[in-house]
């Protein structure tokens, strides 16, 4: 009896052991953001072991952390069952109130949590603080008061010093986020993460090469820790973005990064959806849609697929199927659907229903434009993806639908592209009414036209070609004081940049322009004017037979 004692123990504390060791392997796994791996550590745990409460609650927070809230609340649920650890999923139920704004609730989660801590126990308050920060109404400083009680019982805890430096970060304190991650690099020369934090503030800073140069010590420390290379894909987009020159080396390189971070993680639909996203990011929408249609092969189910197609299709040219997968996508009520959506989808309804000489169908650009409205409504800062495509719609000399696009934007001072919208917008309204058929000119667009040039001599005073345009807009509209006071000032505008402007030919051309247009309006009311502007039209450009002539009929 007493040797089969000893082995019974013996046999208990072996399989403790080895729970801790698969434990320790999870939470490696989840470090590694091998979040598949960590996932059948964890269940397989469970299974061996059903009254392992801080397994539930590991397993619930990777779910959580995927947003599959109703298996992160199984798990918890599970996990107050266990007669281990249970106490830990008290925790992962706060974040979930803290997700729900219910603070009131999660403080009480918490305490239960903590109630019955032992004196020198911390990691309770280590997984609070983590709940505040990865809740998704994150608390920085909450999350410091907790991390600084584990702190103060364990001021070399390198997992307290690495999350406190996400709490810093979070909050913006780079100072403390810094010496944080030094501190806890120092205690755990393993906890890689801590050292990559050190670049993801550099990368943060905008200091991009030093950032690379920081991530690649951690890579030199061990070449298979997967998420480095994320932030190095991270790193090489932002660079691009920040940088247009950098842009085609610095994607390819950003790309690179990616793939090796997935070939280091795993190759689950979860892991290929975050694919798919920085695709987006960077562009690369070839790769996106042979992405997408795998994706879809694998697992139909997945709505979100259905995004990834509708965007890769339109950016490739494949208007149909871009419409019917954003279609699916919208339709689908469990979808969050966001602007994006609707302005592809908009977008897609039109260039489908323009023909080969590049005219639209009416009733798809009508189509196309309200689902585009749809999109700013949600998004009003949506409108700063619609420039390239009026421009391409003016270049057609699709006057009246490049303004309607110009339309949704010309009001929102917010957008970083208010000013050149403004011009376009105004131009498209002044070209679209420049050769009436039957000689009528829409005064409403005219005025809008007008009104958008206002906008941008508000906007950048300097814009001397604004006067220019709102001269010929009054033109067209015969409102000859308006005609006279606006080229005049264009032209004293121009004059007075100098000698080296006034020589240009296209500004020769402008100013003849102008001179024209004030003498045909003094012309019925002050024919002496109207002679000396001719006459100075006469003198920039002497074979100007428009001058010559309306000069010879005034005499």
């Amino acid at each position: 009896m007493n040797k089969f004692k000893i082995f019974s123990i013996a046999l208990i504390a072996s399989a403790s052991v080895a729970k801790a060791q698969d434990l320790n392997q999870a939470k490696k796994a989840i470090d590694a953001e091998q979040f598949e791996k960590a996932k059948s550590l964890l269940k397989s745990i469970i299974k061996a072991k059903p009254s392992d409460g801080e397994a539930n609650f590991v397993l619930g927070n990777v779910y959580l952390n995927q947003a599959i809230v109703d298996s992160a609340k199984i798990y918890y649920s599970k996990g107050l069952e266990a007669s281990d650890n249970k106490n830990l999923n008290y925790i992962g139920l706060g974040q979930l109130d803290l997700d729900s704004k219910n603070t009131a609730s999660a403080q009480a989660n918490f305490a239960l949590a903590t109630k019955d801590m032992k004196r020198k126990e911390v990691d309770e308050f280590i997984y609070i603080g983590r709940a505040y920060m990865n809740s998704v109404n994150p608390d920085y400083n909450s999350a410091i008061t907790s991390l600084k009680r584990a702190l103060i019982l364990e001021p070399q805890n390198a997992t307290a010093l690495l999350a406190i430096g996400d709490a810093y970060y979070g909050a913006n304190n780079q100072n403390d986020a810094y010496k944080a991650y030094r501190d806890a690099f120092t205690a755990d020369p393993t906890l890689l993460r801590a050292k990559m934090q050190l670049g993801v503030l550099l990368k943060g800073a905008k200091s991009y090469e030093e950032a690379i140069k920081s991530f690649n010590e951690v890579i030199a420390l061990d070449a298979n820790y997967g998420p480095v290379y994320r932030e190095l894909a991270e790193t090489y987009y932002k660079w691009a973005r920040n940088k247009p020159a950098t842009r085609q080396v610095n994607y390819q390189k950003a790309i690179q990064n990616y793939e090796k971070y997935l070939s280091l993680t795993d190759y689950s639909l979860n892991s290929r959806m975050r694919h798919a996203d920085f695709l987006i990011l960077v562009e690369d929408y070839k790769a996106l849609e042979v992405e997408a249609n795998k994706m879809s092969e694998s697992d139909k189910v997945n709505p979100r697929i259905y995004r990834y197609l509708g965007y890769s299709a339109y950016k490739n040219g494949n208007f149909d199927v871009a419409i019917k997968s954003l279609d699916d996508f919208i339709k689908n009520p469990s979808n969050k659907v966001i602007a994006k959506d609707y302005l592809y989808l908009g977008f897609a309804k039109i260039k489908k229903g323009t023909n080969a000489e590049g005219v639209v169908d009416a009733t798809a650009f009508e189509g196309g434009l309200a689902d585009i409205k749809k999109a700013v409504e949600m998004e009003p800062l949506a409108v700063e993806d619609l420039g390239d495509f009026g421009k391409e719609l003016f270049s057609k000399k699709q006057y009246a639908q490049a303004a309607a696009i110009y339309a949704l934007a010309a009001n929102n001072k917010e957008s970083k592209n208010y000013l050149n919208d403004n011009v376009y917008y105004g131009i498209s309204l002044y070209y679209g009414n420049l050769n009436k058929t039957n000689g009528v000119a829409n005064v409403d667009a005219l005025t809008k036209a007008e009104a958008a040039f206002d906008n941008v001599l508000i906007a950048s005073p300097t814009y001397d070609e604004a006067y220019l345009y709102k001269g010929r807009i009054n033109n067209l509209l015969e409102k000859d004081d308006l005609i006279i006071k606006n080229y005049e000032e264009y032209v004293a505008k121009t004059t007075a940049k100098g000698a080296e402007e006034l020589a240009k030919p296209a500004t020769i051309k402008k100013i003849v322009e102008a001179y024209n247009s004030i003498g045909a309006s003094y012309a019925n009311t002050d024919k002496a004017k109207a002679i000396e502007y001719f006459n100075k039209s006469l003198a920039l450009d002497p074979a100007n037979t428009y001058a010559a002539q309306s000069v010879k009929a005034l005499k």
